[in-house]
């Protein structure tokens, strides 16, 4: 391998998306990275895009991207109903694989993408970035270290607003069969970075419904069935024994973000966000003890300075890019992964499971 990483990106457009967004911040900051490569839908949108992110070939084809043998990690932005099977491609032709969450439709087939890798030997990792987050890492220190004594119950709630006039490129989100609804993409992001912080949950059960059952294609005028989830509600317990829930609420005019608390025998923690974007809140941390003194705010150290500077959705993929690489050059594995990702899958499975039977599902 070249010392720098030869990336090839397969959905990077020239003007918008997470792709253009985020990914070439991210990519463009490391010293240990080169993008070489992209590939668009056309030929006229793949040179547009090399030109914008740098790189020197330009595909409308990904996958003679994939085969390009200057590539040797292929970073997957498109949605998972675009994929077409791409990650696996990636993986047969031997290449390192990042790829955007979610990962697959279900578990069964996360974890046939996890052992086709490890069989192939090639690294992953997939976009479950919010974990990277300062004030998230804290948390998760912070319990490991008994601050609150002994975690009695910890929950989850977000709460998110959203409009009823979409455009026809968000039409996959309305479409429970496309597998980046608000149960795979709201709940799956937020269920990793909770369960990174408290534990994993072993048994849940769950409701799923749906209450905005129409919604408007802004382009057309067109009114479309929802046939998505847009409320989950979730309660089980974790690995410790701890009484744990989740509850997510899209929809209507406002949305407050992420508030989760933690309370223990000596005290609680509870991280809020400063508004309701999904992967790019501002966190604030509070600690109140048992014996009744007010809540104070915990900053956060120095010693959690994020990788660019600043708390970020682009620092955070930074920060798995650059532990993806670490695991390429040393044959080891970092996280997130594809292990990280087919556990997520496990969990939403159980919590679809749950809804569907009205039973108690466990979790292996």
């Amino acid at each position: 391998m070249a010392d720098r990483i030869r990336v090839g990106v397969v959905g990077a457009h020239a003007e918008r998306g997470w792709g253009r967004g985020i990914h070439l911040p991210a990519l463009s900051a490391l010293d240990g990275f080169e993008i070489t490569a992209v590939a668009g839908t056309s030929p006229e949108s793949a040179r547009a895009a090399a030109d914008v992110w740098g790189a020197a070939k330009a595909y409308d084809d990904a996958r003679a991207l994939i085969a390009d043998p200057d590539v040797d990690l292929v970073t997957v932005a498109v949605q998972l109903p675009s994929r077409d099977g791409l990650v696996e491609v990636a993986i047969a032709a031997g290449k390192h694989v990042y790829s955007e969450w979610p990962l697959a439709l279900d578990a069964a087939t996360a974890e046939r993408f996890e052992s086709a890798a490890r069989a192939a030997g090639v690294r992953h990792a997939v976009g479950l970035q919010s974990r990277h987050h300062p004030a998230v890492r804290l948390l998760r220190n912070l319990l490991a270290q008994g601050l609150v004594g002994e975690v009695l119950s910890a929950s989850l709630l977000y709460s998110l607003s959203t409009p009823e006039v979409w455009s026809q490129r968000y039409a996959a989100l309305f479409d429970e069969t496309k597998g980046v609804n608000h149960v795979a993409v709201v709940g799956g992001h937020s269920l990793d970075m909770f369960q990174y912080a408290v534990g994993n949950f072993t048994e849940v059960s769950a409701t799923l419904t749906t209450r905005i059952d129409r919604i408007t294609m802004e382009e057309t005028g067109e009114r479309i069935e929802v046939t998505s989830p847009d409320q989950i509600v979730v309660a089980g317990l974790l690995e410790s024994g701890t009484a744990a829930s989740a509850h997510f609420m899209t929809g209507g005019p406002r949305g407050d973000g992420f508030r989760i608390e933690v309370h223990g025998r000596k005290g609680r923690l509870v991280l809020v966000s400063s508004d309701d974007s999904l992967v790019g809140p501002q966190f604030t941390l509070t600690h109140e003890t048992a014996n009744g003194t007010p809540a104070q705010n915990l900053p956060v150290p120095d010693t959690y300075r994020p990788l660019l500077g600043t708390p970020s959705p682009v620092s955070n993929v930074a920060q798995v890019y650059t532990d993806l690489a670490r695991a390429i050059r040393t044959g080891t594995d970092s996280a997130p992964n594809f292990s990280t990702a087919a556990r997520t899958h496990r969990l939403l499975d159980a919590i679809k499971s749950s809804a569907r039977t009205g039973s108690r599902v466990h979790l292996p």
